[in-house]
C-alpha cells in the first residue's frame, strides 16, 4: 500500500490510512513559512498585475451578485456561513491565478485571456473537485438552518439587523455564536484539508479528484503547525476583506491564489 506513484511522486490511488503519517510527506518547514509564500505571490501579482486584478475584480463583482440575489429572494439566513463557505470553493475559483504563477515560474507570461480558459492536466476531474466542494458548502450551509432551528423552533428569520444584535447582546446568543463556530470550524478545517493542494494539483498533474483531496489531507495533516498557520493567514486576510465590505477581494483574493500556489511547490512537489 506504500507505492509511490512516479507520475507525480505522492500518495498512489490505493493509499490507506496509515500512509497519512508517512514521513515522506513531512516538509519540516518554519512554522511561519506561510509569509515567504505570501512574499512570493505578491510578486506574481506585482508582474502584469493588470491580469491579476482584473480576476479579482471578477471574483468580487461574482461575490456582490451571489449577496444580491440571496437577500433578494429571502435567503439571507444562509448569508454568513455563505460567506464561510466560500473559503471552500475559493481554491477552485483561484485556478487561473495558479495558472500565472505556474507559467511564471516556467518564464512564462500569460494574459487574463489565458487564466480564464486554463487547460487543467486532470481535464474534468478539477469541475468533479468543485462538485464535491460545492456540496460541502450547501452541507454547511444546512446545518447553519438547522442550528437556527434548534434554538428559535419555526419562527422566521428575523432579519440581518435583529439576529446580529440578538447574537452579541444575549446569552444564548453568545451560546448559538459558540455552537455555530464550533460547527463551522469543523466543515472549515475539512474543506481546508481537502482543497489545499487538490486544485494546483488538478491542474500540474494528470490525477484523479480523489487523490488529489485525500493526498492534500495528507499533506496538511504531516505539515500540520505550518498549514495551522497558512490558514490562520488566510482567514485573518478574508476577515480583512469581509471588513471593507468586499473590496479588498479585488487585491487579496489574486494576492493568495498566487500565494497558494508557491504553498503547493513547497509541500506538494516532492523529489523523487
Amino acid at each position: 500500500m506504500n507505492e509511490k506513484n512516479a507520475s507525480y511522486g505522492l500518495l498512489s490511488q490505493t493509499s490507506d490510512i496509515g500512509e497519512t503519517r508517512n514521513a515522506r510527506l513531512q516538509r519540516h518547514l518554519h512554522p511561519f513559512v506561510g509569509f515567504q509564500w505570501l512574499k512570493a505571490g505578491w510578486n506574481d501579482l506585482a508582474h502584469r498585475p493588470i491580469s491579476s486584478l482584473t480576476y479579482g475584480a471578477g471574483i468580487y463583482a461574482l461575490s456582490i451578485t451571489a449577496i444580491v440575489i440571496l437577500v433578494l429572494y429571502g435567503h439571507d439566513y444562509i448569508l454568513f456561513p455563505a460567506l464561510a463557505g466560500f473559503m471552500i470553493i475559493a481554491p477552485l475559483l483561484a485556478i487561473g491565478l495558479y495558472e500565472k504563477s505556474r507559467c511564471r515560474k516556467h518564464g512564462e507570461d500569460i494574459g487574463l485571456r489565458r487564466m480564464l480558459l486554463v487547460r487543467p492536466a486532470a481535464g474534468p476531474q478539477v469541475f468533479f473537485t468543485g462538485l464535491l466542494l460545492s456540496l460541502l458548502v450547501l452541507l454547511w450551509m444546512r446545518s447553519a438552518v438547522l442550528i437556527y432551528a434548534l434554538f428559535f423552533g419555526v419562527r422566521p428569520f428575523p432579519g440581518l439587523d435583529e439576529i446580529a444584535g440578538f447574537l452579541i447582546t444575549q446569552p444564548v446568543g453568545w451560546i448559538i455564536l459558540g455552537v455555530g463556530t464550533a460547527v463551522g470550524g469543523l466543515f472549515a478545517s475539512f474543506g481546508f484539508a481537502v482543497s489545499a493542494f487538490s486544485i494546483p494539483m488538478l491542474l500540474d498533474r494528470k490525477v484523479d479528484a480523489l487523490t488529489a483531496m485525500g493526498t492534500s489531507m495528507a499533506l496538511v495533516w504531516n505539515n500540520l503547525v505550518p498549514m495551522i498557520v497558512w490558514g490562520g493567514i488566510i482567514l485573518a486576510l478574508f476577515i480583512l476583506c469581509a471588513a471593507t465590505g468586499l473590496i479588498g477581494l479585488i487585491v487579496i483574493f489574486p494576492w493568495l491564489g498566487h500565494a497558494t500556489w508557491h504553498a503547493y511547490t513547497a509541500v506538494a512537489e516532492t523529489a523523487s
